[in-house]
Parts: structure tokens; sequence; C-alpha cells
């Protein structure tokens, strides 16, 4: 695995749209075609979090193929957030996940020096909300609202989505 960079913009961007959003997201099982249309993130978004000091994004290659990544912020006060984690619809099921949350994990703990990683999953996910607890995460009890009318999220099929905060002690 390695750190992103700009010139991976391209590529990551792709990856994300495929993973989350359209008929090729359906091929996997983590998809949220259903919920959402639209984008999932832009080339804008993904450059600001390259170039952010605070967030790393890591990415797993095979044979010269991007198949999948995760990002890490540091939320400081020994807290960590995983986010935009993607594995090619292709490929989910094969471990690829658990690797890149197990790397996001290690460095938020080793580098970032953080004792609980958090992340927020949408509430209808069920099946990737059971995912992440049965890795060790738990509800924290706390919901955040999702960006229902900011298209830069996509585009809601429902109105009532909701973020949940999941939380894992490292």
């Amino acid at each position: 695995m390695r750190m992103a960079t700009a010139a991976d913009i391209p590529a990551l961007l792709a990856l994300v749209q495929s993973g989350f959003r359209g008929d090729s997201a359906k091929r996997g099982w983590t998809h949220e075609a259903d919920l959402l249309g639209g984008q999932r993130t832009d080339a804008a978004a993904l450059a600001e979090m390259i170039a952010d000091p605070k967030q790393t994004m890591w990415l797993l290659e095979a044979n010269d193929a991007l198949l999948g990544c995760v990002s890490v912020a540091d939320k400081g006060q020994a807290h960590a957030y995983l986010g935009m984690l993607t594995v090619d619809p292709g490929h989910q099921s094969s471990g690829l996940g658990r690797k890149l949350v197990d790397r996001a994990e290690a460095y938020a703990r080793e580098s970032l020096g953080a004792r609980v990683m958090e992340m927020t999953v949408i509430k209808q996910r069920g099946e990737l909300v059971a995912w992440y607890l049965r890795h060790g995460y738990a509800l924290t009890g706390r919901d955040e609202p999702f960006p229902l009318d900011d298209p830069r999220f996509g585009l809601p099929k429902t109105r009532d989505l909701v973020f949940v905060v999941l939380a894992k002690t490292l």
C-alpha cells in the first residue's frame, strides 16, 4: 500500500464513483446506488484531501490497477476518522476492505497517536454497519445529518438519510 498523490486523482475518482454509485457499483455489496444518485466525490474534494497534512489517503494496487482506497484524518485529542473506504466492486468480498481498514487503523495508532477511530455510515446501509460491527466498531448512539441538499455528496433518492457514528478503540 502507498499514500495517494495528486497524480492519482483521476484513477481514485473513477474507483470511488464505481464503488458507490451507478450500475457499476451494484456489482458489489457495499454500494449506495439505491439511496443516492450523482457523484460520491469530485476531483476538487480529492485534491483537497490529498493536500491536507491532517489527512492521508491509502491506495491498494495490484498489477498497476487501483483496487481500493481508504482515508484517515487526524482529528486531534487521540482521535482519527476513517473515511472513503472503497474496494473495486469486482474485488469485494475478497478481504481487501479488511486489509485497508487494518492499514488505516495501524497508521492512526502508530503515526497519529490515535486511541480511537471514528467513522460515519449511512444508517440505511445496514449490511455495511453490520460489517463494521463484526470488525470491532460499535455504534456510539450519535447520529449526524446527511447533507441532503448538497449535490457534491450525491442526489438523495429518499429524504430520511442520516449518518450513524461508529467508533473503535485502537
